[in-house]
């Protein structure tokens, strides 16, 4: 059983509401825009890190994280990218991705909007954790705790703090 915390849109942006939010989790997933490879390191000086790089990462973020990762935890199969959308036709490669890997867990980032939803396609559990940064259009900055324990995913929690 792991503990997950899902954030995106950082935007150099790591402070007290979030470490303390992500506190108890096992791991870390960015969905992108992390704003620097510094934040990048301590986001995974709090906690082990997995993540991909954002539209507004600089070269050196954009070598150290893939635009989509995939992998498996705890018995679920993960695909994550920043510019996801909904896995529509606005993003075929995501689509394609999708129907290929079938994952169980598809989390994105790049709108600033929190949207958690059934993908029911492919029947594929898709997060984005909204915006956790300072920057862009969200008025609430968004996080997302979960649970996953052998493929079953539980415990979905959201964290808001003002902007």
């Amino acid at each position: 059983m792991k503990r997950i915390g899902i954030i995106s849109d950082t935007h150099g942006t790591f402070d007290e509401p979030l470490r303390e939010f992500l506190s108890d989790v096992d791991e870390i997933w960015h969905a992108g825009d992390i704003g620097s490879l510094e934040l990048a390191d301590s986001i995974a000086a709090l906690k082990p890190l997995r993540a991909v790089r954002g539209n507004i990462d600089g070269d050196a973020t954009r070598r150290e994280f893939p635009e989509y990762l995939y992998f498996e935890c705890e018995g679920a199969k993960v695909l994550m990218t920043h510019i996801g959308g909904y896995a529509g036709p606005g993003r075929p490669r995501a689509s394609e991705i999708i129907a290929v890997r079938r994952p169980d867990i598809f989390v994105f980032g790049h709108t600033h909007i929190l949207k958690i939803f059934r993908e029911q396609t492919h029947d594929t559990l898709c997060i984005n954790p909204g915006a956790a940064g300072l920057r862009g259009i969200h008025t609430v900055r968004t996080a997302v705790r979960l649970t996953l324990d052998r493929g079953t995913i539980a415990n979905v929690e959201v964290g808001e703090w003002p902007r």
